[in-house]
């Protein structure tokens, strides 16, 4: 068993990492070479996801100075060979973020492009601000987009689209990302992190277990359902809280119908 991460514990110098009840929220801190992603970010966010593995909260990720991020850190993607790129180094990450037990929310302002667009494509939620410029110009430097755009991004904005942004190196400002769906909602800068957090509490106000096991089910294979969204439900079905909840909404019911209503709620006023 893994040792126990305690994040306000943790030494963090490319994050800011704030622990909430309910969400952690993690700011990308390199803002000398516009949040680009170095093998210190990627340590760091393992951290993270050590700690929410652990503990299930919303994550929220955005970045600093008006920028998401610029993407891998180019001095060190250079001086990589073949032995670096099999390791995944960032593309494991992604992966873990994107397994997260609860949702991820990605806050993006300014640049997000290569690595950093990838980072927000393993987030469930993108949100963003008028300055958005996302997309993965990896071919316009001798390399392809390895780190979840090459398949996750055609999930997202259908096969012909990505082709365009992966292909031919478009990058998409706000407007054009948000007509395709890759960000959902537009924000003023100074607004996008409480929009974010907005998000989080409506998230927040749902059953914690069914969002975590919605999540997992959303994301399995075709081939395992309907079969495993049965057994989900089997769990949930037998959860205090889908009994609380549902009574709680019953109960509500009640009550509206009878201040609606006052002389059926008691027919012996009406003698």
């Amino acid at each position: 068993m893994a040792a126990p991460v305690n994040l306000a514990e943790e030494k963090f110098t490319a994050l800011l990492v704030e622990e909430r009840d309910d969400r952690v929220v993690v700011l990308l801190n390199r803002p000398e070479v516009k949040n680009a992603i170095d093998q210190q970010m990627v340590d760091e966010l393992h951290t993270v996801c050590a700690a929410l593995e652990q503990n299930p909260k919303i994550l929220v990720i955005a970045g600093m100075d008006g920028v998401f991020a610029s993407g891998a850190d180019i001095a060190q993607l250079r001086v990589r060979r073949r032995d670096d790129a099999l390791q995944g180094i960032n593309s494991t990450i992604f992966v873990r973020i994107a397994r997260l037990p609860m949702p991820v929310i990605a806050a993006l302002d300014g640049y997000c492009l290569g690595g950093g667009a990838e980072l927000a494509y393993a987030a469930d939620f993108r949100i963003g601000t008028p300055n958005v410029r996302i997309g993965n110009p990896e071919t316009g430097l001798g390399i392809l987009a390895a780190a979840g755009a090459s398949w996750r991004l055609k999930e997202l904005v259908g096969e012909p689209m990505a082709k365009h942004i992966l292909l031919a190196g478009l990058v998409l400002g706000a407007e054009e990302a948000r007509a395709i769906n890759l960000i959902t909602e537009i924000h003023d800068p100074a607004d996008l992190l409480e929009a974010a957090h907005s998000l989080a509490n409506r998230i927040g106000r749902q059953d914690p277990l069914a969002v975590r096991i919605t999540k997992s089910v959303f994301h399995a294979p075709a081939e395992a359902h309907p079969l495993i969204d049965q057994l989900a439900q089997g769990i949930l079905f037998e959860s205090q809280a889908k009994f609380d909840r549902m009574q709680a909404f019953l109960d509500r019911n009640a009550a509206k119908k009878a201040a609606a209503n006052p002389a059926s709620a008691n027919p012996a006023d009406g003698k």
